[in-house]
């Protein structure tokens, strides 16, 4: 790494999801002490052990090789006294009686901030409804409170944050420029674009751009029930498409829909935001979703399956991550036609998840199966692939 930030400061990040351990370890890698609050003991124990709490292989990687300052507590007071920048990565749930996102989370752990700690800058990584810093800032009348949105992958979370294709910051202020700046000297990518704008303007940013990539995944997803229902090879009709550079051949590959947990919320969210002005497409792309599993539910039952195996919960590879996840609305699809399944899962340890049961013995999980389903293909399913139904097409997200 050329470039290190000199001065040693200390940085409290409230949150160990992948937002938060991501940032702790580029934190961590310059002259920076993190310390992370966290309301789960054992997540906390992992931590403080050189454990990550989720799964990212190079998140896993740097710290069993770096000696990272990186310390977590329960303990709010220890964690929120005395810090240069407070890092809010909480989750916030979408609501759907409110039609917004949950941000109790946001705003209780601000308050904490602000009653241990006098100064310090705060940054809110969570995301957040338009409009929500400029009302945290008049609610607890203070300007120290910072948007910044995050875009990351599960399972590539710290090399997104060590190649960040931009820097968005909802604010021009000296101490925003300096925590911008700190991220990028922290980067490996010198040629990462910063960009300052408003905080709703950064808020907006991040919804807009979720709600993008999932219009990108909903087109190719109804491209490939065209292509079922026309008896069509999904294949040759991406290929021949991608090759155009203005679309690209890239985020491309089918699904049984967008999952996850940034997806299906920040779309709905952005839809509700959406009250009283003019749109089509913002509505199409969340109702794309539900039309995009009942299709695929549809041609399932076609085999008229005695047995439906579903091989693996998370969204996608290299997560740990069920939330959200497409293949839950399958499952719960499938059941209203009460056709036995069992779920193959090796990260659970309960022997059910939903009213299914779970198989951990995957050579007996997939004799006792006549249709396995998957999101995404994988080499452990190539000996009984030709009962295994998904719409992978490149074996990767």
């Amino acid at each position: 790494m050329e470039e290190l930030v000199s001065k040693k400061q200390i940085i409290t990040i409230i949150g160990s999801g992948y937002v938060g351990m991501s940032l702790s370890v580029l934190l961590a890698k310059g002259n920076n002490h993190v310390k992370i609050l966290e309301i789960d003991k054992d997540k906390v124990k992992k931590i403080n052990d050189g454990l990550s709490t989720v799964r990212d292989e190079l998140i896993e990687k740097h710290l069993a090789k770096e000696k990272l300052s990186i310390s977590a507590t329960l303990d709010p007071k220890e964690a929120l006294t005395d810090a240069d920048y407070f890092i809010v990565a909480t989750s916030t749930n979408y609501d759907e009686k409110t039609s917004k996102f949950d941000t109790e989370s946001v705003k209780s752990t601000i308050e904490k901030i602000l009653k241990f700690s006098k100064n310090g800058t705060i940054i809110i990584k969570s995301t957040i409804p338009l409009g929500y810093t400029e009302y945290l800032k008049e609610e607890f009348k203070t300007n120290r409170i910072i948007f910044s949105p995050e875009f990351l992958r599960e399972g590539n979370a710290l090399y997104d944050n060590l190649y960040p294709s931009r820097i968005i910051i909802g604010d021009n202020s000296q101490t925003a420029v300096s925590f911008a700046e700190m991220l990028k000297d922290l980067s490996l990518k010198k040629s990462t674009k910063i960009i300052y704008m408003s905080s709703i303007e950064a808020e907006a940013v991040k919804l807009f751009s979720n709600t993008y990539l999932a219009m990108r995944v909903a087109f190719f997803n109804e491209l490939d029930s065209f292509a079922m229902a026309n008896k069509l090879q999904t294949l040759n009709l991406i290929s021949g498409i991608c090759e155009d550079p203005r679309i690209g051949d890239f985020y491309n590959n089918p699904s049984f829909g967008y999952g996850g947990y940034c997806l299906p919320k920040d779309t709905r969210q952005l839809l509700a935001n959406y009250k009283n002005i003019p749109q089509n497409i913002i509505q199409a792309i969340v109702d794309s979703n539900s039309t995009r599993k009942d299709y695929i539910v549809k041609e399932i039952l076609k085999y008229k399956p005695k047995m439906v195996g579903i091989y693996q919960l998370a969204m996608k590879s290299g997560s740990d991550n069920f939330r959200s996840s497409s293949i839950l609305s399958i499952i719960e699809r499938i059941k209203k036609h009460n056709i036995p399944m069992v779920i193959y899962e090796n990260q659970i340890l309960d022997k059910s998840f939903n009213g299914v049961n779970i198989e951990k013995d995957l050579h007996i999980f997939k004799k006792s199966c006549d249709l396995i389903i998957t999101n995404r293909i994988t080499d452990d399913l190539s000996d009984v692939i030709d009962k295994v139904f998904s719409r992978d097409l490149f074996g990767y997200d």
